[in-house]
């Protein structure tokens, strides 16, 4: 591929701008091609008022409909004002496979749509047996093409129409006739039939009662029995809207298939990425071959196989080995074979098992950076490595050690301050490590093959926040906690136990000073413990007939010292309590947050977010510890402005405190956030979106006068911002570009008195790179 000219964006640029004024998109089409320019509406029309067709039916009858247009906005209906890749397919062709003209071809351009290639005769057909299958037979479908008014013999839309009768229901149900040990599971199985007489005929239901029947022996030995292996008769001759069904075993079944089987031979080979000496071992009637040095626990290897020699074969076993192998979190790749169907003799009554595994890379090294820029000269960027070793004691254990950097400076003058700011560098560092354990430890437990995965983790780490010119913090932590799931939907997160220490090595007089004008931002900096527990639920679930729409929904509760406070007060302590001659914080703190995605067309996404916390600060404490306290803003908030930039409420710090930043944190945060994920070209995407929120206080401060929540101005006190980014896909991570335009600050503007109150349209801009989604 010839390497594209210098000025390749501006070219770009240029030609998207020609396409929007002269957008032939016909031009190449040859004689009779018709461009398909979407779908101008779906009728399904209930041959009498009485009849109610599910919306669950039309939904699925209009799927084989839903075809998408050249450059589709929502998908079949609504197209994009510039069809860029389409323009570019009639404009940009060129012969000569070289050049910036046939490599800017290549990128962008789409081939049309044609309704010659939409064939909607055929879809007519298709969707007509979708309604069968939910029992509505005899449904009449047609459809008519809309020539454009401005291209009639060149462009067409589609109205596609359905005359709907009622449903066909089950009038009489013969079940499932076997002979021998198979017909006596079928007959158990018969009170709990997904088929019930009078029900709507349904294709899905069918399926799955055959299915049922199938896992049901394949739990039995019954191994080689396939759903297909039954077969369904209906008639609906006899009555109207009236079937007769009769479920019956296919012709032809194979013998093995009807006889049952045990577990024969357990075999399981283990090989290295680097390949050793082999040797052999047992573990009870499981025999194991393995490349030197033996890279798991044998009890581990034990615990996870599901298969027992001489019990009856059990599909479900089956798969549950093969689950349990894979959630070690060691093993690059595991199979699972039992000899095929041809293979087996007459005479054979067993199934030998071969497992085989590739143990994975145990280290593994991960590196994030973000940039943000904001227009009042703000810098930071930040980075995060670690490494990971995925397999420490050999029962899967995940040692990773993480160290985090972020660097902030500022400089320049600004005009809205008084006073001539300095140069301003300040930054965070952090050296964190963990202990991840697959399965819960803990004392009396006693230890059970889980459903769904479990960990132990104990974590220990340290974090260097330093402000210049007015502190540096030292916050130290060690925790224990679990981590397990009850459902495929839903993980809980348990901290049993951490321990934080707060320390201020250093502070200056400037600091000092407005400490002591300000007591309770001094006392949310005050060198103290905070011993708390927690406890995170998170409900994530993918739904929705074409799995368009995820809903996500996490909530977290903290408890600090509490528990350390009923202690004393049971010994008779008053007071203030400390511990190992520090105070230590007591409040209790709540976080909501739920997201819902939605996906428009193939490669469009609606995303959006509410958050909302609350944390208050009693008996020992009368604030919260300020790495405690709630923030707002930055690349990842409201990105219109930076972070720790706003609040609380309507509160500004003085305008001569240039770095008064490290006090604007709050008790109470809200937060919302709506983006349009949309794909421009190959793996590049943009975004548009709108973000909204503010923190606030719980108790009144004196020195933060409209700090405080409250019901009156509380929609004034919503900072707003808007803006548009590109996202670019590079598979493992997505880079992400956002220009924020904020739109109103919750602070008053003597000069700006209306709701877009922001001095000037620059001192708005926030300019915000980071790796992956904000949300």
């Amino acid at each position: 591929m010839t390497r594209p000219p210098r000025h390749t964006l501006y070219s770009l640029l240029l030609l998207i701008a020609g396409a929007a004024v002269s957008c032939s998109t016909t031009k190449r089409l040859a004689d009779g091609e018709i461009l398909y320019t979407g779908v101008k509406k779906m009728t399904f029309t209930p041959e009498t008022d009485s009849l109610k067709i599910p919306k669950s039916v039309t939904s699925a009858a209009s799927q084989p409909l839903n075809v998408a247009p050249n450059n589709p906005l929502r998908s079949p209906y609504w197209r994009t004002g510039i069809p860029t890749g389409l323009w570019a397919w009639n404009h940009l062709y060129t012969p000569k496979e070289k050049g910036f003209k046939h490599w800017l071809y290549k990128r962008i351009a789409k081939p049309p749509v044609l309704i010659s290639k939409v064939r909607p005769d055929l879809r007519v057909k298709v969707s007509g047996q979708i309604f069968e299958n939910h029992g509505y037979f005899g449904v009449r479908g047609d459809y008519e093409l809309l020539p454009s008014r401005h291209k009639p013999d060149k462009k067409a839309k589609v109205n596609y129409r359905f005359t709907v009768p009622a449903p066909h229901t089950y009038d009489s149900i013969q079940y499932l006739a076997a002979p021998g040990e198979v017909g006596k599971i079928v007959d158990s199985l018969r009170a709990g039939t997904l088929l019930r007489r009078g029900a709507v005929y349904n294709l899905d239901t069918l399926t799955a009662e055959r299915n049922r029947i199938a896992t049901a022996l394949r739990s039995l030995g019954y191994y080689y029995f396939r759903p297909e292996y039954i077969v369904y008769e209906a008639d609906t001759t006899q009555r109207p809207y009236k079937v007769e069904l009769r479920m019956r075993l296919a012709e032809g079944i194979p013998p093995a298939a009807m006889r049952p089987y045990r577990v024969g031979s357990v075999n399981i080979s283990l090989f290295n990425p680097v390949p050793g000496p082999v040797d052999t071992m047992t573990l009870g009637p499981v025999r194991v071959r393995y490349q030197k040095p033996l890279k798991i626990r044998p009890r581990i290897l034990q615990g996870a196989i599901a298969l027992t020699p001489g019990q009856l074969f059990n599909v479900e076993a089956q798969n549950t080995t093969q689950t349990n192998l894979n959630k070690l979190g060691i093993f690059n790749s595991v199979s699972l074979t039992v000899p095929p169907l041809d293979s087996l003799g007459t005479k054979c009554d067993s199934l030998d098992v071969r497992i085989s595994a590739t143990f994975d890379k145990p280290m593994q090294a991960d590196f994030e950076a973000d940039l943000t820029s904001k227009s009042n000269s703000y810098l930071g960027p930040g980075i995060t490595f670690g490494l990971r070793h995925n397999n420490l004691f050999k029962g899967g254990e995940v040692l990773a050690l993480n160290l985090t950097g972020s660097y902030e400076w500022q400089t320049g003058n600004q005009r809205q301050y008084e006073t001539k700011p300095t140069a301003v560098n300040s930054y965070e560092f952090g050296l964190n490590a963990s202990l991840g354990i697959p399965r819960i430890l803990a004392p009396g437990y006693r230890y059970r093959r889980p459903v769904y995965p479990a960990q132990t983790t104990f974590k220990i780490g340290a974090d260097l926040m330093n402000r210049p010119k007015y502190f540096r913090m030292l916050a130290l932590n060690v925790s224990a906690g679990y981590d397990f799931r009850t459902s495929p939907y839903s993980s809980h997160s348990l901290t049993v136990f951490k321990l934080t220490y707060n320390k201020l090595l250093h502070t200056s007089h400037e600091f000092d000073s407005t400490m002591q004008q300000n007591p309770a931002v001094a006392l949310s900096f005050s060198d103290q413990f905070i011993p708390s527990l927690s406890y995170t639920y998170t409900f994530d679930k993918t739904y929705g007939r074409r799995q368009n729409n995820r809903f996500v929904f996490q909530s977290t509760i903290t408890d600090a010292g509490n528990i350390l406070s009923a202690l004393y007060g049971i010994f008779g302590s008053h007071g203030t309590k400390k511990l190992f001659g520090s105070p230590f914080s007591q409040f209790v703190k709540g976080i909501v947050e739920a997201k819902w995605y939605h996906k428009v067309g193939q490669h469009n996404m609606l995303a959006s977010r509410l958050l909302v916390g609350a944390g208050y600060a009693y008996g020992n404490s009368q604030v919260m510890p300020y790495s405690e306290q709630f923030y707002i803003g930055g690349a990842n908030s409201i990105r219109a402005f930076t972070v720790r930039s706003l609040g609380p409420g309507s509160y500004r710090p003085p305008k001569d405190q240039v770095n008064g930043y490290w006090d604007q944190t709050g008790d109470f945060k809200i937060e919302a956030n709506v983006e349009f994920r949309f794909r421009m070209m190959g793996r590049l995407g943009g975004a548009v979106f709108v973000d909204a929120g503010n923190i606030w206080l719980l108790k009144k401060d004196p020195q933060r006068p409209g700090g405080v929540l409250r019901a009156k101005g509380f929609w004034n006190d919503i900072a707003l911002g808007t803006g548009v980014g590109l996202r670019y896909d590079i598979s493992v991570l997505v880079l992400r570009l956002d220009l924020g335009i904020g739109i109103h600050t919750p602070y008053p503007d003597p000069d700006k008195k209306g709701y877009y109150n922001i001095q000037s349209f620059k001192d708005g801009l926030g300019l915000h790179l980071a790796i992956g989604y904000p949300f």
